[in-house]
């Protein structure tokens, strides 16, 4: 019976991981439901009232959001400021998936930690094999699992953005200086990353555009970019364009020696990654192969001791 506890446990969390993907998908639509489930009965030219466009909603968007921004809006109530100006940072830092908000956010973790440790008290109730305070112990930590989940899965994003940003920077900053050394403002350089690439990195300068046409300063944008993002590089990239625009220096000089500092980092993070690898690699090989190659080799040596002392 417990190997079909430690069974239905793991569909649970499992469960609760496509439930967190599902919403965050639907989160990611920037276009208001409402609006356009009122363009589409406008399309069709048949009167409608207001209520019949809400009810028309999937049940999605009429009661689990509402009830999730509720609870979101309730636990900021009893949430201390510091940790909601660290948890908009956080979702800054990943992209912001889901379009979440800070209270969203918590929402999701005691929803998560509500329904994991429900489930499992639940099964444990119905299942009864455990003692009373194991079962206890064991729904606790389901708790606090289903609660730190979410945390886990922002963090992930975050490492997830950070290595793709990195990664493709080298790149960019190659088409920057090249669109700058033909003649292109550092703005239209800007665009042509936007345009050229479909990636988190094109899509911080494609926003640092918009900012700049909306009125914000090119370097207050520039700056809240590297903010947005927390990677060093960028942040060292950020900080040698203001200073060349503030000093009067060459853009594209600039650009070409942040270019090349840029690959040399990738250079070296690669070697760096390449020599942590075999490292890497004992644990799997301890627990796969080389017991596979022991059973391999032992075993016609095993049987054959095993036929010659069994007719003694």
């Amino acid at each position: 019976m417990s190997i079909w506890i430690f069974v239905i446990g793991a569909l649970v969390v499992i469960g609760i991981i496509l439930v967190v993907a599902v919403g965050g998908r639907r989160f990611e639509s920037d276009e208001d439901p409402l609006a356009a489930r009122l363009a589409e009965f406008s399309a069709r030219g048949t009167p409608v009232t207001l209520e019949e466009i809400e009810l028309s909603q999937p049940f999605h968007d009429r009661v689990i959001v509402p009830m999730l921004r509720k609870l979101g809006d309730i636990s900021t109530r009893f949430t201390p400021q510091h940790a909601l100006e660290t948890t908009s940072k956080k979702i800054d830092l990943a992209g912001n998936p889901g379009n979440l908000g800070a209270a969203s956010f918590l929402s999701l973790r005691f929803v998560g930690a509500g329904v994991l440790g429900g489930l499992m008290f639940l099964i444990f109730l119905a299942s009864n094999t455990w003692p009373v305070s194991r079962e206890i112990l064991a729904t606790i930590g389901f708790t606090i699992l289903g609660f730190f989940f979410p945390q886990l899965w922002l963090q992930s994003k975050i490492d997830r953005r950070q290595k793709g940003i990195r990664k493709g920077l080298p790149d960019a900053l190659d088409l920057l200086t090249i669109c700058v050394e033909a003649g292109l403002g550092f703005d239209a350089a800007m665009s042509k990353v936007g345009e050229k690439w479909e990636n988190d990195l094109s899509l911080s300068f494609a926003r640092v555009i918009r900012e700049i046409q909306l009125g914000k300063l090119r370097r207050e944008a520039l700056r809240d970019m590297a903010d947005r993002i927390g990677l060093p590089e960028m942040t060292s990239f950020v900080a040698a364009v203001i200073q060349s625009e503030s000093l009067g220096v060459s853009m594209a000089r600039v650009l070409r020696i942040q270019a090349d500092q840029m690959r040399l980092k990738r250079r070296q993070r690669a070697e760096e990654e390449a020599q942590k690898a075999p490292i890497k690699m004992l644990l799997p090989m301890g627990l796969f192969i080389f017991p596979s190659i022991m059973i391999v080799l032992l075993t016609p040596a095993l049987m054959r001791i095993t036929s010659t002392f069994g007719n003694l």
